[in-house]
């Protein structure tokens, strides 16, 4: 099973680039953020007529997650628990059907900037509520991820210029700190499970050439469950997406089960 993890940044505005990855790049399961459209408004036929069940969570404008899969789909859930006041579209779950069931989780964690002040709060916040979640699917011991655009820079090798983003609320300490006490419930942080280093970045900015220089940061992020990290075959970004025609600012995160 291949699940890939990709903020589209705006699906109307790409959908022939993401019809086209779905096409070439051919994910079992593709979870999306920043879909930027409200329910109704998402392409759902255009995806569904290539082999997809098609679950959002929208918001007009802004945030939004979705989930594509050539699978079945069962028990989907819509908004992080903790706070029913917080009407940000930015987390979906649901359990994919393969040889094993899988809970997957697409999650767009908040950007926090500028900080501080009261998005920072909110960004700590929401991941006070994503650890109890993640401890949850931990205590139900069974194959489960949470993949999506975590907005965390977890260590200075994920940026090409760490001094550059010492001061944003991706890269600050107390955004670092949220992030490993997570991870440190047990979770395989899939890709530094298979490739260590500096140099391997998911975001380019749009501005300053930062593509062409390579100045890029590491924020789209797979965490798996001790069960579903037993499954994984590898772990990868595919880079070369960003190059195309009519980018987004992030490329897809890839995971490979044997599920």
């Amino acid at each position: 099973m291949k699940i890939a993890t990709f903020n589209i940044n705006g699906v109307k505005a790409r959908i022939d680039a993401l019809t086209t990855w779905l096409q070439d790049s051919a994910p079992d399961v593709a979870l999306l953020q920043e879909i930027k459209s409200v329910d109704d408004g998402f392409p759902r036929d255009i995806i569904e007529d290539l082999g997809y069940n098609v679950e959002t969570h929208g918001q007009k404008g802004f945030n939004g997650v979705a989930i594509l899969s050539k699978l079945p789909l069962e028990d989907v859930t819509r908004g992080l628990p903790g706070d029913d006041d917080d009407e940000q579209a930015r987390w979906i779950e649901a359990t994919v059907v393969g040889d094993v069931a899988v809970r997957l989780c697409g999650l767009y964690l908040p950007n926090g900037n500028p900080a501080p002040g009261p998005k920072f709060d909110y960004k700590l916040a929401w991941m006070d509520r994503l650890y109890t979640r993640a401890k949850d699917l931990m205590a139900q011991e069974m194959p489960a991820l949470m993949a999506g655009d975590y907005n965390i820079i977890p260590q200075a090798e994920d940026a090409a210029r760490p001094d550059a983003w010492r001061e944003d609320a991706l890269f600050r300490p107390d955004s670092r700190a949220a992030f490993r006490r997570i991870v440190n419930l047990g979770f395989t942080e899939g890709f530094r499970a298979r490739t260590s280093g500096p140099g391997h970045y998911s975001f380019w900015d749009y501005q300053a050439g930062a593509w062409n220089k390579n100045d890029g940061i590491r924020i789209d992020h797979i965490l798996m469950t001790p069960q579903c990290a037993d499954l994984m075959r590898d772990c990868y970004i595919e880079k070369d997406l960003r190059g195309r025609e009519k980018p987004s600012d992030h490329v897809p995160v890839w995971v490979d089960l044997n599920a």
